[in-house]
C-alpha cells in the first residue's frame, strides 16, 4: 500500500500501536503529525525512524482538553494543508478496581481521554476532510467495546461509547465520502498489557498473561504489526466502500 504525500495525523503516537502506525506509514512515504503527551517521547519516535523534518510534525497535546486538539489540528493544516487520514488512537486504561471501589478521578480521567479525546479528536478534524470530500478515520477501540471485564468498568464504558460514537460519526461522514472504522484490537504484547498485568496482580503478573492467553484461540498475544496492519487496510484505497465498521483483531477470541 502506497501513502506517498499523504498527511496522517497519530494521537497516542509514542505508545505501542500509534509508534508501529507511524512506522509503517512513514516507511510507505506519508507526512506525518504525531501527537503525545511528552516531547521527549516524540523526539525518541523521531530520532528512531528517522524522520525528516520536512515530513514529520511533532505536537505536545493533552487529548483531553479541547482547546488543544483544535490546536494539534491547526498545527497540522499549518504545516502539510491538509489531513487525509486519522488514526484517532490516543488511550488510556486507567486503574484496576470494582466499580463500588473506583475512584471519581480514575473515572473522569478515563472517560475523559478515550471518550472526550476521540470525540473532539472527530470534531475538529471531520471538518477538514468534509472540505476536501475524502479521508479516512480510524478510530481505536478495544474488544472491551464488546465485553465485560472485571475491575476495569471505566476503561470498558469507554470502548463502548467510542463504539457508538464511530457508528454516528460515519453516519454524519457518509455524504462527504469520509470514512469512519474502528479496530478493536485483543491483547496486545506491549506496554499497555504490561500495565493492566501489574494492576491486575502486582506479584504475579506472569500468571494474569498466560490466563489471558487461554481466552485466545491463536494461544498469544498479538504484535503491533498485527494491529496495524488493519490500520493500513482501512486507511488505503483498498477499502473505500466501507464505513461504520468495527474490526475484531483478537486472535479468534469472538468465535468462542
Amino acid at each position: 500500500m502506497d501513502f506517498q504525500n499523504k498527511v496522517v495525523l497519530i494521537t497516542g503516537a509514542t505508545g505501542g500501536i500509534g509508534f508501529e502506525a507511524a512506522k509503517e506509514f512513514a516507511s510507505r512515504g506519508a507526512k506525518l503529525s504525531l501527537v503525545d503527551l511528552t516531547k521527549n517521547n516524540l523526539d525518541k519516535l523521531k530520532k528512531t525512524l528517522k524522520l525528516n523534518n520536512d515530513k514529520v510534525l511533532l505536537v505536545t497535546a493533552d487529548v483531553s482538553d479541547e482547546k488543544q486538539v483544535k490546536e494539534y489540528v491547526s498545527k497540522t493544516i499549518d504545516k502539510f494543508g491538509t489531513i487525509d487520514i486519522f488514526l484517532n488512537n490516543a488511550g488510556v486504561e486507567g486503574e484496576v478496581a470494582s466499580i463500588i471501589e473506583t475512584q471519581k478521578e480514575d473515572l473522569d480521567y478515563v472517560l475523559d481521554v478515550n471518550v472526550k479525546g476521540a470525540y473532539y479528536g472527530l470534531k475538529y478534524v471531520l471538518p477538514v476532510m468534509y472540505e476536501n470530500k475524502k479521508g479516512s478515520i480510524i478510530n481505536t477501540s478495544s474488544i472491551a467495546g464488546f465485553i465485560g471485564s472485571l475491575g476495569m468498568a471505566p476503561y470498558v464504558a469507554s470502548k463502548h461509547a467510542l463504539l457508538g460514537i464511530n457508528k454516528s460519526a460515519a453516519l454524519e461522514s457518509a455524504p462527504y465520502n469520509v470514512r469512519v472504522n474502528a479496530i478493536c484490537p485483543g491483547p496486545v504484547n506491549n506496554n499497555m498489557m504490561r500495565n493492566i498485568e501489574i494492576k491486575v496482580a502486582p506479584g504475579a503478573p506472569d500468571a494474569v498473561r498466560d490466563n489471558f492467553i487461554k481466552d485466545i484461540p491463536f494461544g498469544k498475544y498479538a504484535r503491533n504489526i498485527d494491529i496495524v496492519n488493519m490500520i493500513l487496510f482501512l486507511a488505503s484505497d483498498l477499502s473505500t466502500y466501507i464505513t461504520g465498521n468495527e474490526y475484531r483483531i483478537d486472535g479468534g477470541m469472538a468465535a468462542k
